[in-house]
């Protein structure tokens, strides 16, 4: 068995979504693996990885729009706003997400599905470097 692993750094613009798929799977074609596991990690607690469409930017917009309702910024409920009112929602957003994917490798290449994308989605307002380790196993 081999073992590979990459850290990836990604600058964000903000409250959206990365796609990230091509970064990881150019990882997965160097790394020489043509069946096993792909996982990766992110190092943040208010930013997340998710699976979801990625031919029709709508399904971005509506899952930020759905969130955006369901975790409010500024909610007085939360005590924790020590950098900003986006703050503590940015953390329940990460914990209501995930933080970490794991996807197979078929042939050498990431076998997501004909319209799965992977994303770095970004729950703060304002832009941040965000780090990402990927760790490539199979043969």
């Amino acid at each position: 068995m081999k073992f590979h692993q990459k850290k990836h750094t990604f600058a964000t613009a903000g409250r959206g979504f990365i796609q990230i798929t091509t970064e990881l799977q150019n990882a997965v074609a160097d790394s020489g693996i043509q069946i096993g596991l792909c996982h990766c990690y992110i190092h943040h607690t208010s930013a997340s990885l998710v699976i979801t469409e990625n031919a029709d930017s709508d399904v971005l917009s509506d899952l930020e729009n759905f969130m955006s309702r369901l975790v409010v910024d500024g909610d007085s409920y939360y005590d924790h706003n020590a950098e900003g009112a986006d703050d503590m929602p940015a953390h329940i957003r990460s914990v209501l997400t995930q933080t970490e994917i794991t996807v197979p490798i078929v042939k050498g290449h990431l076998d997501l599905g004909i319209w799965q994308g992977i994303y770095l989605w970004e729950h703060r307002t304002h832009q941040h470097l965000r780090t990402l380790t990927q760790t490539i196993q199979g043969n």
